[in-house]
């Protein structure tokens, strides 16, 4: 008799204007609150400015411009979840940070129909949870400055 084996991943997950998003979370180095930013002149729109984390210096991009989503009007500062890519760190910055959860691969599906702008190209697929959608974030496109502004 052989054993049944599910192939499951983990996302960190994050929320943006009331959306669900997750990242694998093999590409997350840490979360962090909001930290104070040093803003960078003549940067792209989606930069916000640089972290000094320990000694490391760290862009922070703005993940609702990236997305095309409107601005944070909340006094509530973003989080940080820092991602690697290559050599670096990036942090994203988002609304709020969700937990750590556990999808089949099985349920992987295609981005809704509804998502329309940039979305379309960072999001290339969602996971149906029980109480709400799961959209997965291309961390690789999101940082790439060929997708921002």
């Amino acid at each position: 008799m052989s054993a049944i084996v599910s192939s499951a991943t983990q996302y960190c997950t994050f929320y943006l204007d009331g959306q669900f998003f997750g990242i694998d979370v093999q590409r997350v180095q840490e979360v962090l609150r909001h930290q104070t930013l040093t803003p960078v002149p003549l940067a792209a729109g989606t930069v916000r400015g640089l972290i000094n984390l320990r000694g490391q210096i760290v862009t922070a991009l703005d993940l609702r411009q990236r997305l095309g989503m409107p601005e944070r009007t909340s006094n509530k500062p973003p989080m940080n979840i820092v991602i690697r890519s290559d050599d670096e760190a990036v942090a994203l910055l988002v609304d709020e940070i969700g937990e750590v959860v556990d999808v089949e691969e099985g349920r992987f599906e295609r981005p809704p129909e509804t998502l329309q702008g940039p979305a379309r190209e960072l999001i290339p697929g969602a996971y149906k949870l029980d109480d709400r959608l799961l959209l997965i974030l291309d961390t690789d496109k999101a940082i790439s400055p060929q997708y921002g502004s």
